[in-house]
């Protein structure tokens, strides 16, 4: 009696699917096929991170072999650390690594994780589309080269390129994309060449009798299409579907798989020809639509633009003297001062002075590290106290200075339209199932050979794409736009919130008046030349526009001061030549029942009282112009710290309506705005962005002005120089014109869907045509957006 044996269960790998040709290598009943990916799930289920193979179906990055205990010792070199590292300062560093492995949300959600792996990892963050990681850790312990097999031993090794010249991939083409391309296409064109019995249709023709056996070799022919060229649609479907979420690749996938059973079965059953000419024009006509789409949006991408016209400023010193130059215009060996407050633009080594530096934009952390001459200094670190000079080591990088101003820790919740219209497209995909549904059912029993046709061509046709480009191109150019015309806007949402501003905060001294041309007259005991020295030389160390004036008006030589303290809102003080210099307000002084009239800045030596400093600011010019206009439909408001002396000014400049209070202190600006916030109303605040920082923070938008841009501040949404300030209006016209401009966006491409839907539930749409409508809807949409915001600014600025 012959003896049955059951067929070979396929054996797969379970960290990274693979096939395995036996269960030799097992844990805990589990299947693996090599060693590596054991060692994998081993540290995986050790640290409780097995979560991991919930989130995706054998997500792993396959490990052939463990990595090589030598492999990464180069990275114990010093010399390679430093030109590796973005910050280092011996406790905490951090680096940005790239990872090709990357491919799904397993792979992110591990990634970011690995502080469950090592305590030593104080956190890690995924950029998904550059495919790239960035690791702060703490170096106890914990260096370069154990971070890095620690993520090589996950599957993920890194591409470490020690190039100075590091090619760029921004411009790469993606040839996996091309290959299926030319695959879809060859199988395209020989699948209609071998349909043309089926397109004759008559039986007289000398390849009918040949249709059948084309049949079966178009139905090969179509199977490299659909499993390989169309393969990221079904990924991509799968994947979101085990994440319950309804993604654009769903109805696709959809239609893809309907067209190819049911010709399969037609063929097979001898029954029709089938639609493989159309499934594989389909498939061909969408990866050529995705291919298009991905140039179209290089080609108009805004990242690389808004970065370089972001005009950071540094002061250079050559020949002794100090020059404002573009940071781009660093070179290395340049020698740079850094005052108060002020961010270090390019990795550098300290030459003079005490740093004290704030590596808050980098690594979260604001409690200042003291660094000794010799030693770098990493880009991104604000000084705190007295200027210092710096030696360029490194070229800057413009992009890396305007990620760090976008840095979470600086960053607030929105209540964004990009959420509303997120929520929008998934409930959109969802309503494309139910009509395809009930289009295939009304024509499966009117005229049934509709129904596939019918059915694909609404799941191909109705696509949301359109609705997701819009806010990223049209307010992305509208970001580029706004640098060009001189104001230098964070990200997207500041330009939504822009939109909505009904009321706002003035600052006086260095907002809405100007250091040039001031008129400065001190009134008190004649100054010595060493005193006018002892001033100037404090006075030099502060941003602060008032000091500013002062060292520009002082003729005298500069001393090296000592213990340098800037107190926010009140004044400087330090020691210098062995003497206490102090600058500032009367409070600051201690004066009591002082009455003031202008801008006043008193001048105190160990204790004695010298004078003050009388400054007159002449007022921007247009801003008469710019209050009339604002006053249309936004409540204006102004906050100064100084007397009420030029209240009477301020009165004739500004509408009767408007609230003025004079003597504020930092904190009292940020509770007035919080008052107003609280009365639903949407604030603008504008300041010099260093005495007016809470307040900037607290508002809903803060804008900085500064005569020079070589500072820039975490609590800032947007930056512009005091000489584009009367094109405030402008600014936030060009905001709503730009909010606008989405929604007629989102109306467009409404109004594609319907169109498109009702002619192809109608039958009057083959999947084809759809296929090419569906990729040309979503380019037109972009270059919509980008034409009208690129003419709204033509016509505002």
């Amino acid at each position: 009696m012959q003896t049955l044996s059951k067929p070979a269960t396929k054996l797969t790998c379970y960290h990274c699917g693979d096939d395995c040709l036996n269960d030799n290598i097992k844990q805990e009943e589990k299947i693996f096929c090599c060693a590596g990916c054991k060692t994998v799930f081993e540290i995986l289920d050790a640290n409780n991170l097995c979560d991991y193979y919930d989130l995706e179906k054998n997500p792993g990055i396959r490990m052939e072999k463990p990595v090589a205990q030598e492999k990464f010792a180069f990275l114990d070199n010093s010399e390679i650390q430093k030109q590796l590292l973005r910050f280092s300062d011996g406790n905490t560093s951090k680096i940005e690594l790239t990872l090709p492995q990357i491919h799904c949300s397993s792979c992110i959600w591990l990634l970011e994780h690995l502080n469950q792996l090592n305590d030593s990892v104080l956190q890690s963050t995924v950029n998904f589309p550059k495919k790239e990681i960035s690791v702060t850790y703490k170096e106890q312990d914990f260096g370069l080269r154990q971070l890095v097999e620690l993520i090589s031993s996950l599957g993920y090794e890194p591409e470490i390129n020690l190039s100075l010249n590091k090619e760029k991939t921004e411009g790469k083409i993606n040839r996996s994309l091309i290959y299926k391309i030319g695959i879809a296409g060859f199988c395209f064109g020989n699948i209609m060449l071998l349909s043309f019995p089926e397109y004759l249709a008559r039986e007289a023709s000398a390849l009918y009798d040949y249709k059948q056996f084309f049949g079966y070799l178009n139905l090969v022919l179509v199977i490299p299409v659909v499993f390989y060229s169309a393969s990221e649609y079904f990924q991509s479907a799968f994947s979101g579907l085990k994440n319950k979420i309804i993604n654009i690749d769903v109805p696709i996938a959809l239609g893809i798989i309907t067209l190819f059973l049911r010709s399969g079965y037609e063929i097979l059953s001898h029954t029709g020809a089938g639609y493989l000419d159309s499934l594989a024009g389909l498939v061909f006509f969408l990866l050529v639509g995705k291919w298009y789409q991905s140039k179209t949006y290089r080609t108009l991408s805004f990242e690389r633009d808004y970065t370089s016209y972001f005009p950071l400023a540094v002061n250079v010193l050559q020949n002794e003297q100090e020059h404002v130059i573009n940071v781009n215009d660093l070179q290395k060996g340049d020698l740079i001062r850094i005052r108060n407050e002020e961010i270090v633009p390019a990795d550098a080594v300290l030459k003079s002075g005490k740093a004290s530096i704030d590596y808050s934009f980098v690594t979260g952390e604001s409690e200042p590290v003291s660094v000794d001459e010799g030693e770098l200094i990493y880009a991104g670190g604000r000084q705190r106290g007295a200027s210092i000079e710096l030696s360029v080591e490194k070229e800057v990088s413009q992009s890396y200075l305007t990620q760090l101003w976008n840095h979470k820790v600086f960053g607030r919740d929105f209540s964004s339209i990009t959420s509303m219209v997120d929520v929008a497209a998934k409930y959109f995909t969802v309503a494309i199932l139910f009509i395809a549904i009930a289009t295939g059912l009304y024509w499966y029993f009117s005229s049934p050979e509709l129904v596939f046709n019918t059915f694909t061509a609404v799941l191909i046709i109705a696509c949301p794409c359109a609705l997701a480009l819009t806010i990223p191109f049209a307010l992305g150019s509208a970001i580029r736009l706004f640098g060009k015309a001189g104001l230098y806007v964070k990200n997207t949402a500041t330009i939504e919130q822009m939109a909505k501003v009904n009321c706002i905060v003035f600052d006086k001294t260095g907002t809405l008046t100007e250091n040039d041309h001031s008129t400065v007259q001190f009134k008190g005991n004649e100054l010595s030349e060493e005193q006018k020295t002892l001033i100037k030389s404090l006075a030099n160390q502060s941003s602060h526009p008032l000091s500013k004036v002062i060292t520009s008006h002082l003729n005298s030589d500069l001393l090296e001061i000592r213990q340098y303290k800037e107190f926010s809102g009140l004044g400087v003080s330090a020691i210098v030549k062995g003497k206490e210099v102090k600058l500032g307000s009367a409070a600051f002084m201690q004066l009591n029942h002082v009455e003031e009239f202008g801008t006043v800045v008193y001048a105190e030596i160990d204790g004695i009282m010298l004078g003050k400093f009388y400054i007159t600011k002449p007022y921007r010019k247009g801003i008469g112009e710019l209050l009339t206009k604002l006053n249309e439909d936004i409540s204006l408001h102004v906050l100064s710290g100084d007397n009420e002396s030029e209240k009477n000014v301020l009165q004739k400049m500004f509408p009767a309506k408007a609230s003025m209070h004079f003597n504020c202190a930092p904190m009292d600006k940020l509770n007035y705005i919080d008052k107003l916030q609280k009365n639903n109303n949407k604030v603008l605040m504008i300041g010099d962005g260093l005495n007016d920082a809470g307040a900037l923070k607290q508002a809903d938008i803060g804008l900085a002005v500064s005569e020079n841009l070589n500072h820039f501040s975490p609590a800032t949404n947007a930056i512009t120089e005091g000489k584009n300030l009367f094109k405030l209006h402008d600014y936030l016209s060009f905001s709503k014109s730009s909010m606008t401009v989405v929604k007629i966006s989102f109306v467009i491409s409404l109004l594609y869907n319907v169109i498109g839907l009702s002619f192809a539930v109608q039958g009057l749409l083959s999947p084809l045509i759809a296929a090419i409508l569906m990729p040309l809807s979503s380019v037109s949409i972009v270059v919509f957006v980008t034409l009208a915001t690129s003419l709204l600014a033509k016509n505002k600025f």
